[in-house]
């Protein structure tokens, strides 16, 4: 079963205003979400109902998980830092 990846257009622009090497990175992830959106090291944050973050690098992806409409929605993307305010 594959999921289908759409991004909201916040988390589209912020992957954009990233460098090309952290895209390239960033990317790679996005796409391994397609076949196994709970891959080893994804964590469920609390208190959202089906929101994960999963880590690649200083820089966080924070997704949900639509399972009855096989979609990940990217939600943010962004540096730890910054992306839980």
């Amino acid at each position: 079963m594959t999921y289908r990846i759409e991004f909201v257009k916040q988390a589209a622009k912020q992957l954009k205003s990233l460098s090309s090497e952290e895209q390239q990175k960033i990317k790679i992830k996005i796409d391994a979400l397609t076949n196994v959106p709970r891959p080893d090291g994804v964590v469920k944050l609390t208190g959202e109902d089906n929101i994960y973050r999963v880590r690649v690098g200083n820089y966080r992806i924070i997704y949900s998980i639509q399972d009855e409409q096989l979609l990940v929605l990217m939600l943010k993307i962004g540096h730890r830092r910054d992306v839980y305010q």
